[in-house]
């Protein structure tokens, strides 16, 4: 293998892992606030109301 097979693109790896944490984060906080306040279920539509 070359030198240039070998070398890293460290940016390009770090900002891959900033973006796996983000992600990380977000699921966390999604499932906290979910587990909190979860959402109620759809409503039933009852009967339309009448024009008058």
């Amino acid at each position: 293998m070359s030198d240039a097979d070998k070398l890293i693109d460290f940016t390009a790896e770090r900002s891959k892992r900033i973006h796996d944490l983000k992600d990380k984060r977000l699921a966390e906080m999604r499932e906290a606030f979910e587990q909190a306040l979860p959402l109620g279920k759809g409503r039933k539509k009852g009967k339309p109301k009448k024009k008058r």
